[in-house]
């Protein structure tokens, strides 16, 4: 058996404690992880303060050190710069072509859009890519006539799976990295964990295709509840103009290809009003075409057609170029009796000069509109679809002459800086993956420019900081910065060491990578590998072994969190459009734990030859 050079203090025995008491508040869920989180800060500061180690003992800058650690930084920027990506709906139109495709090709679609998913989940943070695609899958399972339980779950675990393959894929590895560095001096490259992780994730994309169906249950949809309404019908206007992508389009069988989803209920020229059938007619910039539309669809086309939204916002909107601060919403507030907009028109009564907000549509279930909207004579009961600034929407809270449903507003996504965004997104990918720019740099870099650029306000890159993850993250490298200076990791290695060490090489990585795998499921898998990670390299080298597979060995197992909900955040973000039960998920990430766990260990002894 390997001795231990760590020294049997009883403040390592005390940490050790630390740690387990740790992780079943974490488990319990009794207080929040940002609660936790705080204590273990708190104990650790009080702990070393009063009981102080004979030799090296960690102050206040140790302790606190990974609140400032560039590996968390990197995570942090990241998330911002996946914010702007899903802010301004940069992939809606890829997916959206994803799913005009499946009617005529339904299982090549279906394979790209999770092949889709996959590439960019290796380079992005895989949150709003999973928020993105659940209402795209959710609307496929309903043309498939199954139920969305049956690829809510596959559709977190390939996103989980991609995370293995590149550096930034998952904040797990740019942990490990930077506690490898840390402690021998080299970090991961960004392709280092490619190699191995396509074989994981290639064995786990099969299970999840071919075994997850038969495991999963068939669940109620949620469709209507993804969907964002109820169907009912808005009339709204839209004029075109100048350089308008209408200018010029005719209708094919009374449709019009640029308004899918919309029924043209007239077109007005001038004086002169067009009913349908709308037969050689060509639009013409100062037309308003008044159509009918559910609040979705004008909101997927708001969101999705940059030129559209200028349109509108060059007529009559907040302004063409998003300012300072500026956040644009839709919303929906009913006209009560007593008002006094009732029986005036929508321009008689003023909406852009009082409320800074513009009236997108009006709803009236009693009979259908054929008017353009400057005609329309409001009614008590009527349902206008408002579009402005979040600003605005809230000063309408106050308004006593209409009743602003707060619950239905929506933040819009700005699709005019979708471009700005894909190209800084395209240039954090390059300048990480060919070393100009150090990770950390290139994607602060990054997220300022997101800011810098307009793609989002300041106030929505702090909503992208996760302050759970910051704190969790933050806690776990205080729990590291404590087990190495009591010398609790060089312990718990020689212990892993000591036990497994008879059995060979390949036994002692199999027995950290389950053990890993195992806590991953129940803590945070940031936590685990930063607790983990100097405990592998400890093993390492008293087992005279490359840190390198070690360090490998603690980022796949603990991106393995597949079993539980809390395990990762997308679990938890398909959990409602699914209707799954906690125990759905052990019944489907249980055996592909243990599947990950035997290709890995496969993969150790025959590529590294031990």
């Amino acid at each position: 058996m390997i001795e231990s050079s760590a020294p049997y203090l009883w403040q390592m025995w005390a940490i050790l404690a630390a740690v387990g008491v740790a992780i079943i508040f974490y488990i319990w869920e009794r207080y929040p992880i940002e609660v936790v989180s705080a204590a273990v800060v708190a104990v650790g500061l009080l702990f070393f303060q009063v009981f102080p180690l004979p030799e090296g003992n960690p102050g206040a800058r140790d302790i606190l050190a990974g609140f400032a650690n560039p590996a968390l930084m990197t995570i942090m920027a990241l998330l911002v710069v996946g914010q702007g990506i899903f802010q301004t709906g940069a992939m809606e139109g890829p997916t959206q072509r994803l799913l005009e495709s499946y009617e005529s090709h339904p299982m090549t679609t279906l394979l790209s859009i999770f092949g889709f998913v996959f590439v960019v989940s290796a380079f992005i943070n895989n949150t709003p890519v999973v928020v993105m695609f659940i209402p795209i899958l959710v609307a496929i399972a309903g043309r498939m006539g199954s139920s969305p339980s049956k690829i809510m779950i596959p559709l977190s675990y390939v996103c989980i799976l991609a995370g293995m393959t590149t550096l930034i894929g998952s904040s797990t590895n740019l942990l490990v990295s930077d506690s490898l560095r840390t402690l021998t001096g080299d970090g991961l490259e960004f392709f280092s964990p490619t190699g191995p992780g396509l074989i994981l994730a290639g064995v786990g994309v099969v299970y999840s295709a071919f075994v997850l169906p038969r495991l999963l249950p068939d669940r109620a949809t949620m469709e209507s509840e993804i969907a964002g309404g109820d169907g009912k019908q808005f009339i709204a206007q839209i004029e075109v103009t100048r350089d308008h992508p209408l200018v010029g389009k005719s209708p094919v069988a009374g449709m019009f290809a640029d308004l899918p989803n919309m029924t043209v209920r007239m077109i007005q020229r001038g004086e002169h009003a067009y009913l349908p059938p709308f037969d050689e007619i060509e639009l013409r910039a100062g037309d308003l075409v008044i159509v009918a539309a559910t609040r979705k669809t004008l909101s997927d086309l708001l969101s999705t057609r940059a030129e559209f939204l200028r349109g509108l916002l060059q007529t009559a909107g907040p302004g063409e170029d998003p300012t300072p601060g500026e956040r644009l919403a839709l919303s929906e507030a009913v006209v009560p009796p007593g008002s006094r907009i009732t029986g005036r028109t929508v321009e008689q009564a003023g909406f852009r000069n009082l409320t800074d907000t513009v009236v997108l549509g009006v709803q009236r279930r009693s009979r259908m509109i054929r008017k353009k909207m400057g005609e329309i004579r409001l009614e008590a009961g009527d349902v206008l679809l408002l579009f402005g600034t979040a600003d605005a929407m809230r000063r309408l809270r106050n308004d006593r002459d209409l009743l602003l449903m707060a619950w239905a507003t929506t933040d819009l996504r700005d699709p005019r800086r979708a471009t700005a965004s894909l190209v800084i997104f395209g240039g954090v990918i390059v300048l990480a993956a060919t070393n100009l720019l150090p990770i950390v740099h290139a994607s602060i870099f990054g997220a300022v420019a997101m800011i810098a650029t307009g793609c989002l306000n300041a106030r929505q890159a702090a909503r992208a900081i996760d302050m759970r993850v910051y704190l969790l993250v933050g806690s776990a490298f205080a729990l590291g910065t404590a087990l190495q200076s009591t010398g609790a990791a060089d312990f718990l290695a020689s212990l892993v060491v000591g036990i497994f060490a008879p059995f060979g090489p390949v036994a002692l990585l199999s027995a950290l990578f389950i053990l890993v795998a195992l806590l991953t499921n129940v803590l945070s898998n940031n936590a685990t590998a930063i607790l983990f990670t100097p405990i592998a390299v400890g093993a390492a080298n008293q087992f005279g072994a490359d840190p390198m597979l070690f360090a490998l060995t603690v980022l796949f197992a603990a991106n393995t969190s597949f079993a539980t909900p809390i395990g990762y955040q997308t679990n938890l973000l398909v959990m409602g459009p699914g209707h799954y039960k906690f125990a759905d998920y052990i019944r489907a990430g249980a055996p592909l734990v243990v599947i990950m766990w035997i290709v890995f260990t496969v993969y150790a002894a025959v590529r590294f030859g031990i």
